[in-house]
């Protein structure tokens, strides 16, 4: 099983890739975790004075966003949306749905919006929904934070000590 993390974001600070880089590295081939940046709503497009997208044009820059995430989806890979109002998994929760999700065989793509979230077609399409935490993240904290869970989920499984509960 390959575990993909497809994301809208592709300019990262530093600290961001070392970090998601070294969980990724730490997890074996059989559990494989990698990452697809791919770019946010386009520049200049709907944009005003000060930056900031128009109100009526987030709906479009969602859809547009949540079809190149779901066109970079792997063929038939489970969809787990990355969603504020999803499931919030307890560390051995997230080993019990790691050690499902390899059981079931098929691939696994998760997915992050950008900062206006996922479109309704990625929610739709997810087969499950996980909520990271109740707060709001920042998105690229995200990306560390999920390597480093599912790196924890899998030290568990293999009763390996980094995980102690």
């Amino acid at each position: 099983m390959r575990i993909h993390l497809i994301s809208i974001g592709q300019r990262m600070p530093g600290w961001v890739d070392a970090g998601f880089e070294d969980y990724a590295r730490r997890l074996p081939p059989e559990c494989a975790l990698s990452l697809k940046a791919l770019p946010g709503g386009l520049a200049g497009k709907g944009r005003g004075r000060t930056g900031s997208v128009s109100a009526g044009e987030l709906p479009r820059l969602r859809r547009d966003e949540g079809e190149r995430l779901l066109a970079a989806v792997p063929p038939r890979a489970r969809i787990v949306a990355l969603d504020g109002r999803g499931h919030g998994w307890s560390s051995e929760a997230l080993a019990a749905q790691l050690d499902a999700w390899r059981a079931d065989g098929r691939d696994v793509a998760l997915l992050v919006g950008g900062p206006n979230g996922l479109s309704e077609a990625c929610l739709a399409r997810a087969e499950q929904r996980w909520s990271l935490s109740p707060l709001t993240l920042p998105h690229p904290l995200v990306r560390v934070l999920v390597a480093e869970q599912l790196y924890r989920a899998w030290s568990q499984l293999q009763g390996h000590p980094y995980h102690r509960g």
